[in-house]
């Protein structure tokens, strides 16, 4: 399972100062803010379209999806989310949820109460700029997926996702050198690159058979980061974090 080394106040500390500059008197002020946790098991929805949610969740261990699903039942993942992220951070200035989150695998939470977030701005006016950049962040995400999904070849929309998710570990100190845990099944691939499931194992073939990466159950190895880079047309200029991405 990912997990992070810290606490859950820490982990979403750690996650914001990788894309805000936070002051040592903000930082306190998270380490207090309440955060319940609670274990789920994988394939769980957490929030559903429709939902009217008091609280927004901190992940803690563990991989969500965001998605929604057409009026055929066809699943479209449209991110996805490690610890550090707050997938339903909108759910604090709108009303209704407009999406599905759901656990793809085994998964700890944080859930912290609107009324205690909107608390800490009022303290902390700084705070809202840091949240609001997260969510801009998200919606940078969501636009190079849209990229990704309807402008790259197969091989390149997977090779990108996996240069994506390193970074994005490696930032909250979930990577081991190259290696990373991705619990992913190849339908859920397929369901976040608008493939087949067929079609996602060929190209995790091509990808091995090229030695760009190597696949151990749910660690994810990479053994030429600047040649997955290349394959996956990755520039982390998107994720907007303080420093350059690399890996």
């Amino acid at each position: 399972m990912a997990t992070a080394p810290f606490s859950p106040n820490q982990i979403m500390i750690r996650k914001l100062e990788n894309i805000f500059v936070l002051t040592g008197e903000e930082k306190q002020a998270l380490m207090e803010l309440p955060i319940h946790t609670k274990e789920i098991k994988s394939n769980q929805d957490i929030v559903k379209v429709g939902d009217q949610p008091n609280q927004c969740c901190l992940m803690i261990e563990g991989f969500t999806c965001v998605n929604k699903v057409s009026i055929e039942g066809k699943r479209q993942i449209m991110a996805l989310h490690v610890p550090g992220d707050i997938p339903d951070l909108q759910s604090l200035h709108l009303r209704v949820i407009d999406i599905n989150i759901a656990s793809i695998s085994p998964c700890k939470l944080g859930f912290i109460q609107h009324k205690d977030l909107h608390q800490l701005c009022e303290r902390y006016p700084r705070l809202v700029a840091a949240f609001w950049r997260e969510t801009l962040v998200y919606a940078s995400i969501f636009r190079e997926w849209l990229l990704n999904i309807g402008q790259r070849e197969a091989y390149s929309r997977i090779a990108h996702i996996i240069c994506e998710l390193m970074v994005r570990l490696k930032t909250v100190g979930l990577t081991e050198g190259n290696t990373f845990y991705m619990p992913t099944t190849q339908a859920e691939i397929a369901d976040a690159t608008g493939m087949t499931p067929v079609h996602v194992n060929r190209v995790f073939q091509a990808l091995r058979a090229d030695g760009l990466i190597i696949t151990e159950k749910s660690r994810m190895t990479i053994p030429d980061w600047d040649k997955l880079q290349q394959a996956g047309e990755f520039d982390p200029l998107y994720l907007h974090l303080k420093n350059d991405g690399n890996a």
